[in-house]
Order: C-alpha cells, then structure tokens, then sequence
C-alpha cells in the first residue's frame, strides 16, 4: 500500500496545518510518511500544496499520482484533478480546514482519539474539535489501508537535521541572515538556546555574517553559518580567509534554483561547483551532501569534527527540497565528537611566520601552501575511515549514482528493478573506493539540475565517463517524483 494525498490552497489557507497533523498522527499509528511543499514567494494568495505520502513500508518520495485530494480554494481542483487517480477522492467546499482532518481520519479507518488528543495541543481547541467531528461524521468515503508494524519512529525535515546535529556537536555560535531555504535554521537553533546554552545572532547581511563568525572562531567557539547560493556568492572573501588563517569554519549552504534570485521557494542543485571551488587562491576544504534527515544530522557531526581537527571550512550542502520535506525515521544518528582546535593567537590574511606576523619571505610563503596542500592529502586519508558513499539495492551492471536529496525519489524508484544505486556523500574529498564501484558499469546520472556536474566530478576523480544519454536531469524547480523517475530508469537499464 502506497497513498498520495494532495493539500492544496492560497497561502495562509493552511495545507501546512493539515499535512502535519495529519503525518504526526500517521507517524503515532507506526506508518512511514513523507511530505514535500511546494509554495510560492508570498505570505498571502497564490497556490501552495504539500503532497503527503505513507506505506506500512519505509517510503523517502512522492508520486505524480495522486489518490486523495484535499481542496481548499478551487484553484486547487482546477490545477491538479488531472492527476487524480481514477478511483481517487476529492475533499472539498467547507470553509474550515480542520473539517477535512476529520473527514481524513474517517476515509483512512484512522482512531478519531489520535486527531483529539494532537488538537488539544493547538490553539481554539473547542472550536477546531467540533469542525473536525463534523467532517469525521459526514464522511462516507473509505480508502482501506494496511495496518503498520509499530516501531520507534520520529518525524522530521533536513533543516531539522542540521540544527540537531549542530547542537549535539558542540555548537556555540550561529549567524546567519535569512535566506530561503537555509532560514528555518536560524529559527531552530534560537529556540535551542536557552535549553542547549547556544548563542544565535541574525545579522544584516552574509559578508557580517562570515566575517563574525571567523572572529568567533578565532576565540575559540565552536561556529556555524547557513545561507543559499546568493549569500555564499557574498561570503567567498571570507571563505578564503579562513584558510589562509587556519580557522574552523562549519558552512551550511542550502541551495535553490539561481542564478540571482532565480525562484527562492523551489529546489535544485545547482550550486556544488561552487561549493568545491568558491574563494581565491588554494586552500583545502570538506564539502559533504546529506541525502536524508539521518544522514544531515551524521554529516554536521562530521564537517564540525574535521573542520576542528584540520582547521578548514567544512560544507554542508543540501537544497530546499531535503531542508523543508518531512520524512519518517527509525535510527537515532550517530554523533562523532569533535575538539576545539582553536587558541588565542596572532591570526592574520596575510602569508604569516612562525610567530603570526604578516611575511612575503619565499622560504615561509612555500612552507605554508605546502602546509595547507597536505591538509587536503591528510584528511582524504582520514575521511576513508567513514562512509564517503552508500550503497543500495542488487549488485548489478546497471548502476545509478547521484547526491543529497535525490535519494529519496531514488530509493523509491529502484525498488524492484535490476540496479544499484551509489550515493556520494563527501563531495571533496572524493573517496577512491568509487572509481571501482563504476569501473566496467552501466553509469546511470540522476541530479537535480541541467548540467550533471557530478557527472563531472566522477569523470575528474576517477576517469569515467558517463555517456549523455543516460543522464537524468530535472532542473525545473521541482524534486524527483518516484513513478516517473522509475520509468526514466528504466529506458536506460541494460
């Protein structure tokens, strides 16, 4: 069993209310969810939709059709009844959205107690529960759906991840400025900081920004800054510096479609060239891709413990779809320690001396860009210890690879095809262990933009060429949906 149920309506209508409540009492009952937003750059009007999906089977995706549909405006009927199933159920004409949250729990055969005891702890409790036993009641429709196997499960989106990950590593410090998709980070971690004895500053602009937060290091604070692409272009300067100087430095960069302003409220993945080379001059840097919530709570863990041991920027790049889609997880994530690295000193842009004094001496000048050079070559030794890459589905010729959020439509669309899936997780450094899982294979290319620059890492790193036609690019805003990534892959498996 696998159901798609689409909240549609103006922004402020609230699809964000219904889908939660409605995943949070799915997660209670021991189903997996997922749900994606897709919402427009404006606070009132316009169209927004989240799309929840659930099994009693682990589920990272949604699909393109759609079996319940929940209108709040008819815009929504308008747009998307043409992807309704045909035996699918239509939701719509009552004013007040909690109506259809009973009416939800009804055609799903779902414990009307659950949706009671989560509306008791949102605001107009008695005004919401009577809406809802109105839609409980005057529902006659009914969807049977399987019954889960409970298990320990918690609900929870890549921003969360990251803010989760961030305080469980240490952190002291946060700036940021806001910037979609990075933002709710901000948001996060400020409500943490009484409890987790964190500091949280909003700053006016990404340069302050970057430039705080190296000053902070330089003290000795453990220090992270998020953004999007627009912002990372503003903090290059800085980037550069903390390399030159040897300052830890966590990096969150949250992509979106650009360049410019490009479309701030969808996603892509267009940005992890700039990750990898952004800043002048050379200098060793950790550039790490979390596919899933799990994975950006590890991947924190792991930029702040390498970024404090080698005294380098360490980032974290994930896009909007993975920081605002809310996925069910079963495993608590495993957190490395990391040590302060930093100590009062002399710190300077400059080429130094032993002692922190700016030089131009030939002798001093080679020693450090060697010194910075083995960085690079020490922490590749090092990050072979962990997981640069994971591994799914059969051991076979046909082998898909790609990073960060498309894991999810991925994971979902191979699940019963003749394919394996190798996911990179440390973009820089690039483990070589890759190279030959790929030797001799049917190469499969699955990103989120137009121009595949994985494809071209691989091709630098090891060698290997990925043949044009089997590469699958979305680049219109929008995230992967399994039924049609499915059928992409299977045009090119041999």
């Amino acid at each position: 069993m696998r159901l798609n149920i689409l909240f549609g309506g103006a922004a402020g209508q609230g699809p964000n209310f219904l889908t939660n409540l409605l995943g949070s009492a799915l997660v209670r009952l021991g189903y997996h969810v997922f749900y994606s937003r897709d919402y427009q750059s404006l606070i009132r009007g316009g169209h927004n939709f989240n799309v929840l999906t659930f099994s009693e089977e682990p589920v990272y995706s949604n699909d393109s059709r759609i079996d319940i549909l929940v209108c709040l405006d008819e815009n929504t009927e308008r747009i998307h009844k043409k992807n309704l199933k045909k035996e699918g159920v239509i939701l719509k004409g009552h004013k007040e959205n909690v109506y259809y949250s009973g009416g939800l729990f009804k055609i799903l055969g779902l414990d009307f107690k659950i949706l009671d005891n989560l509306l008791k702890q949102e605001k107009r409790y008695d005004e919401n529960i009577k809406f809802a036993k109105q839609g409980f009641d005057e529902m006659k429709q009914n969807i049977p759906v399987s019954k889960p196997v409970i298990k320990k499960t918690y609900f929870m989106n890549g921003n969360q991840g990251i803010s989760e990950g961030a305080v469980k590593s240490g952190l002291d410090i946060y700036y940021a400025y806001p910037m979609t998709p990075a933002t709710p980070v901000l948001g996060e971690l400020a409500e943490k900081q009484l409890e987790r004895n964190i500091f949280v500053f909003e700053l006016e602009n990404e340069i302050s920004v970057i430039n705080a937060a190296i000053g902070s290091a330089m003290t000795g604070a453990k220090t992270m800054i998020g953004t999007s692409g627009g912002g990372f272009d503003l903090m290059t300067e800085g980037l550069s510096l903390t390399g030159i100087a040897e300052v830890p430095m966590v990096i969150y960069l949250s992509q979106r479609p650009g360049p410019a302003t490009g479309v701030a409220t969808y996603t892509g993945q267009g940005d992890l060239n700039i990750a990898r080379h952004a800043g002048h001059g050379e200098f060793s840097r950790m550039v790490l891709a979390p596919g899933d919530p799990k994975e950006a709570q590890e991947l924190t863990s792991h930029a702040f413990y390498f970024s404090q041991k080698y005294k380098v920027p360490a980032i974290l790049i994930g896009d909007k779809h993975l920081a605002e889609s809310f996925y069910t997880l079963v495993e608590e994530s495993k957190i490395i320690g990391s040590k302060k690295s930093t100590s009062l000193m002399r710190y300077n842009s400059y080429e130094k001396d032993e002692f922190g004094s700016a030089t131009e001496d030939p002798e001093k000048i080679k020693k450090n860009v060697e010194k910075r050079f083995l960085k690079g070559i020490e922490m590749k030794e090092e990050a072979e210890k962990f997981k640069g890459f994971n591994i799914y589905g059969k051991d076979s010729q046909n082998v898909i690879v790609s990073w960060g959020s498309t894991k999810g439509a991925i994971l979902d669309a191979i699940k019963d095809l003749n394919c394996k899936f190798l996911q990179v997780l440390y973009v820089e450094p690039f483990s070589a262990k890759i190279k030959q899982e790929l030797d001799g294979k049917n190469i499969i290319l699955i990103e989120n933009n137009s121009t595949g620059p994985l494809g071209d890492l691989i091709s630098e790193k090891t060698g290997i060429f990925i043949n044009n036609k089997n590469k699958i690019l979305r680049y219109d805003g929008r995230p992967f949906l399994a039924d049609e990534l499915k059928k992409a892959i299977e045009e090119r498996i041999k």
